[in-house]
């Protein structure tokens, strides 16, 4: 069983990766891996039906929350983008250098990634990036680079990253610690392929169009929408914003999920704009308005998530991962090559699922709070998914908001990451090791 569920997980994801070789959209092997995962696990396991389905159940409140978040993201995004709302932002950026602009769009990234969380971040930035550059190429380049400052961002902030969100909430690690000694590797990891990029591309990205917009008619079918008013674009801006900042603060107060909060926060977006266009007609208010901006969220992209999410929910089902982590742990040993690898199998894995296969190995007892461990799995964890586009939630939005070819982004972008990713490891080690 176990032979054959690793099996079709690998084939899917190379027909996932090779989505652009064979022209098959990737949400497609997605979904079909996912179903025919858990299809061989409830026919072959030697468990009681109703209990795997009770187990996919479960699994499946865990999916459903990532995807709502995304979804309620996107919207509200989205939303902030019908009314040009990111126009107020992108008028403060005009250098016309590329490598420039690549530093403000990664700083602002990366810190804006701790405050918000990696996800949340990488669509906003996205939806910013494709008003600021008309040529694909290279936005989709400025797209990757935006995923690795986003899981660098998130790695040093409880609330950043959802594994890190998930050491904090289980006692491993605490708020204060996790800041002081993660956030100097953490800017490490974007420096480095950063500076990479600044002398090895210099001629490459040199200069970018003056021009704003895009051209790709990516999510563009509103070109033609009625303006609104710079008081209703502020508005909406800066009350998005505050819906998307207010999510993390009603997680920490509730100790409800984040998708609780993004929905409570679209909900209140919904209702400020329909009080705000009433007085308008059916054609002017439509397109500002949610049921307008929903056939902008990118479904396809969402779905893909789902079928990921959940053939990866079935290796762990199965005990696939748990089983790869204690092999780990006889035939490595050292904690932090353990937590090394560990980040870098969360590139081919979800990080969520390892995290926690790990939390469950390692017990309190043995590695007390804030041990060196938990923190460089917090780093490793929340940074080693940039190694592939498909290793983390930011990877995969990115993914399909902007099309990202799985080979492009490994040819051109992976070894940035893998560069940021170690020299950020070797300077927590050298710092903090004992």
């Amino acid at each position: 069983m176990i032979t054959i569920i690793l099996s079709i997980f690998v084939l899917g994801y190379m027909a996932i990766a090779l989505e652009h070789n064979i022209k098959i959209d990737k949400s497609a092997p997605s979904l079909i891996v996912g179903v025919l995962c858990w299809t061989v696990y409830i026919l072959m396991a030697d468990k009681q039906a109703h209990t795997i389905v009770h187990e996919l159940y479960e699994y499946l409140g865990e999916i459903s929350g990532i995807l709502f978040f995304l979804l309620g993201a996107m919207t509200i995004v989205e939303l902030i983008d019908a009314h040009q709302g990111f126009e107020d932002i992108t008028q403060f950026i005009t250098t016309q250098k590329r490598i420039k602009l690549l530093w403000m769009v990664c700083m602002l990234t990366f810190f804006l990634s701790a405050a918000l969380d990696n996800l949340t971040t990488t669509i906003v930035m996205v939806s910013i990036l494709r008003k600021l550059l008309k040529d694909r190429q290279t936005r989709m380049f400025f797209v990757c680079m935006v995923v690795i400052a986003a899981n660098a961002g998130g790695a040093w902030s409880p609330i950043g990253d959802v594994t890190t969100t998930m050491l904090w909430i289980g006692g491993q690690i605490t708020a204060e610690s996790i800041i002081t000694k993660l956030i100097l590797p953490s800017l490490a990891c974007i420096f480095a392929p950063l500076m990479v990029i600044t002398f090895a591309y210099r001629k490459k990205l040199y200069s970018y169009p003056n021009e704003r917009g895009n051209t790709d008619n990516l999510n563009n079918d509103f070109d033609h929408q009625e303006p609104v008013s710079v008081a209703e674009r502020r508005i909406v801006l800066f009350a998005g914003l505050a819906c998307l900042i207010f999510v993390p603060f009603f997680k920490s107060v509730t100790h409800l999920p984040p998708f609780m909060g993004i929905l409570l926060g679209l909900g209140a977006l919904w209702l400020l704009t329909e009080i705000m266009h009433k007085s308008k007609n059916t054609e002017q208010k439509h397109p500002l308005s949610v049921m307008g901006v929903l056939k902008r969220v990118d479904v396809p992209s969402v779905l893909f998530f789902f079928g990921i999410l959940v053939a990866i929910s079935s290796l762990q089902a199965t005990g696939i991962l748990k089983e790869m982590a204690l092999l780990l742990d006889h035939h490595i040993g050292n904690i932090y090559t353990i937590a090394l690898s560990l980040g870098l199998l969360s590139a081919v894995v979800d990080n969520v699922p390892l995290v926690a296969a790990t939390m469950g190995m390692y017990e309190l007892t043995l590695f007390p709070t804030d041990h060196i461990m938990w923190e460089l799995i917090a780093y490793c964890s929340g940074t080693g998914g940039s190694a592939l586009i498909i290793g983390s939630a930011a990877g995969v939005a990115a993914m399909g908001m902007e099309k990202i070819p799985f080979g492009w982004y490994l040819r051109e972008v992976s070894w940035l990451a893998l560069i940021g990713y170690f020299t950020g490891a070797v300077i927590f080690i050298t710092l903090f090791a004992y």
